[in-house]
């Protein structure tokens, strides 16, 4: 049979989404393209007009499959466990779709850390409201605290250097959670900023 001469912008898409899991991102050339699809590169031009164009539509791709696992989080009966979880989860079986959300910023401009932290922190904000009883500057001050704790963890395990099970991991999501849920919630204006850190760190020491 001989070889299509015809795909569409998602084939070409989904082609660079199986090399970025195999290679990594930088591994997505025109090159490598026409030889997971079986044809020359020219193609690839036909829907994007840069490789940066097409790396920022795996990027985008990368952002679908990362709510999806997201979304199953925020179904579990502790939302915020749910979604710690589900995220650790996204490094282990996504590592390379993880770097290109969290530790690649395309064109200056498109994706990194803090991006992805805002997309998380807008997709959990609705949830920590409601379960925890907290308004939404401060369900953003809890999400954005935890999530400098998982992304510890997952910086850790997508570049091989996690010395933690599941298990442990989540006792520490565990600790982290409680302690900031009874610190907002006993602290007067810890989440403005407003607190006398002083006298509050004064009367801790004593217990």
């Amino acid at each position: 049979m001989p070889p299509r001469t015809k795909f569409s912008r998602e084939e070409i898409i989904q082609a660079a989404v199986r090399i970025t899991r195999r290679k990594g991102l930088e591994g997505v050339t025109a090159r490598e393209i026409g030889a997971e699809l079986g044809i020359s590169s020219r193609p690839v031009f036909t829907w994007f007009d840069s490789m940066e164009q097409l790396k920022e539509a795996v990027y985008e791709e990368a952002k679908i499959l990362y709510r999806q696992y997201l979304e199953q989080g925020l179904s579990k009966p502790i939302p915020f466990l749910g979604v710690g979880q589900q995220y650790i989860r996204f490094a282990r079986e996504e590592p390379e779709l993880y770097k290109v959300l969290f530790l690649t910023k395309l064109n200056g401009k498109t994706g990194g850390a803090m991006a992805s932290l805002k997309f998380s922190q807008d997709l959990a904000r609705d949830s920590l409201m409601k379960i925890y009883n907290l308004d939404g500057k401060t369900a953003d001050r809890y999400f954005r605290n935890l999530w400098l704790v998982s992304f510890s963890f997952t910086t850790l395990i997508v570049t091989g250097n996690c010395p933690y099970s599941d298990e442990e991991i989540s006792a520490v999501f565990t600790e982290m959670s409680l302690s900031l849920c009874k610190a907002y919630k006993e602290v007067p204006g810890l989440a403005e900023g407003t607190f006398d850190r002083d006298a509050v760190f004064s009367e801790l020491v004593k217990k």
